[in-house]
């Protein structure tokens, strides 16, 4: 497994209901809410064989609220 992290844009006074339907999944290790640009923080542990952009599409920005995403991809550089 490797972590990626993600953040969410959403769309004006839906930032609760995308975090819920989010926590709903199951899908994510750690969901924070933000100040600034983006709303919503995910860390994510996704299967080394797992398309990350198919994953991130599918599963988390066809979520009903959100405007936009940012995927951070992780290396270990340590």
């Amino acid at each position: 497994m490797k972590p990626i992290f993600v953040q969410l844009r959403c769309k004006p006074g839906k930032t609760y209901e995308v975090a819920d339907a989010i926590y709903k999944t199951e899908l994510v290790s750690e969901l924070y809410s933000t100040s600034g640009d983006w709303d919503l923080l995910l860390k994510i542990y996704i299967k080394e064989n797992d398309e990350i952009g198919r994953f991130v599409n599918e599963k988390i920005a066809a979520i009903p609220g959100i405007e936009r995403s940012l995927t951070t991809i992780t290396f270990t550089a340590f």
